[in-house]
């Protein structure tokens, strides 16, 4: 699967964010090993605190399956609702450390792709560059 093939699963992801609060929907899509992809969109709650990420629900669905060592790369995009959306939408810190749970089980520097919800620039980078020492599994013997 091509970088733009994933961002378009991201995209088609962001289409069912549920955010009536921020307007601001954000869709990732998580390639794993063997071609499959696995997607997921925010979802907010009136309470703001317990909303959750894109990147988020697409990782857990992944861990539901039973394939965190799986997951070879994921592209993320974000956006105003109804509005052009060019500039290139990066994981939230609590995403990236969510990610780097998934990155060292699958024993990789996640590569992580970011645009905009509707066109513009991908912007690609490895996970350890946007958590750079970062805290998981390695730590506790447990990758």
């Amino acid at each position: 699967m091509t970088q733009e093939q994933l961002i378009a699963a991201a995209r088609e992801a962001a289409r069912n964010a549920y955010a009536p609060y921020s307007r601001f929907a954000v869709g990732a899509a998580v390639l794993l090993a063997d071609g499959s992809v696995v997607s997921g969109a925010n979802f907010e709650n009136a309470s703001y605190g317990l909303s959750l990420c894109a990147e988020t629900v697409a990782i857990a669905t992944v861990s539901a399956s039973g394939r965190l060592a799986d997951v070879r790369a994921i592209a993320v995009v974000g956006g105003t609702m109804g509005a052009p959306g060019d500039v290139a939408v990066r994981p939230c810190g609590r995403c990236r450390q969510i990610l780097n749970e998934a990155a060292q089980l699958a024993d990789c520097d996640l590569p992580v792709h970011c645009a905009g919800l509707t066109g513009g620039a991908v912007v690609s980078y490895h996970l350890s560059e946007l958590l750079p020492d970062a805290f998981g599994p390695r730590d506790l013997g447990l990758a």
